[in-house]
């Protein structure tokens, strides 16, 4: 299933309160848990593929200024600048929580008092109102989270202005930023903010829910994850 065109149309007035921060892995290494369902050579392509849905949508969320890629992968910078992201070179090298907070500085240098989200680039089938309404729940907060579908982990990750941010992904990070004191953001209906992709079988559940249209393109022809 791929979503609807009106689902993922533009903003045609970004002035949205957040600056959304995505992390992205050169492709060669991305999502190597994903390799034995869907290959090799379609895992780094599916990669690309999830970023691109996911920085569409979230540039579709009216609650969204602007989205931040922290990444030093050309191809999926060129690809993703044409969305409308820009791109920050991963400067300190040091895993995904410094590239997090090396891209929220980013954001800030330019505008002291801005909202930061930090949002999983593995987001296929993120929709904008389903955004918007966590945004809308994060911003009563200093800080809040929302769990990954699996409840252990984290897909997303906010900073109101003037707070600090303090992002300890990886792993069960979910329990690692309730204790930094972030609020656990516990809305219905927010599936495809949850719904992060690992493995084939996430792939699967994202294609039930509705993926865009580069992941939709990328799965059709992916036999090993449509067969199944």
């Amino acid at each position: 299933m791929t979503r609807t065109e009106g689902e993922i149309a533009t903003n045609t007035d970004p002035a949205g309160p957040w600056s959304l921060v995505v992390p992205l892995k050169p492709l060669a290494r991305a999502k190597s848990r994903l390799g034995p369902a869907a290959g090799e050579e379609a895992r780094p392509r599916l990669a690309l593929a999830f970023a691109q849905d996911t920085v569409a949508a979230a540039l579709a969320c009216p609650r969204v200024r602007d989205v931040v890629v922290v990444t030093d992968d050309v191809v999926a910078a060129a690809a993703l600048s044409a969305l409308g992201a820009r791109i920050v070179p991963d400067a300190p090298g040091a895993g995904l929580n410094a590239a997090l907070a090396h891209g929220a500085r980013s954001v800030r240098a330019l505008r002291p008092a801005a909202a930061v989200a930090a949002l999983n680039a593995d987001l296929p089938a993120l929709r904008p109102g389903e955004l918007a309404r966590v945004l809308d729940f994060a911003s009563a907060f200093p800080s809040a989270f929302l769990r990954d579908a699996a409840g252990i982990g984290t897909t997303f990750l906010t900073a109101a202005g003037g707070a600090e941010f303090r992002p300890v992904f990886g792993g069960p990070s979910g329990a690692r930023h309730l204790a930094s004191g972030a609020v656990e953001i516990a809305l219905p209906g927010v599936d495809s903010v949850r719904r992060d992709v690992d493995t084939g079988e996430d792939l699967r559940v994202a294609l039930a829910l509705g993926v865009g249209p580069h992941t939709a393109r990328i799965a059709a022809v992916c036999a090993p994850v449509r067969d199944r």
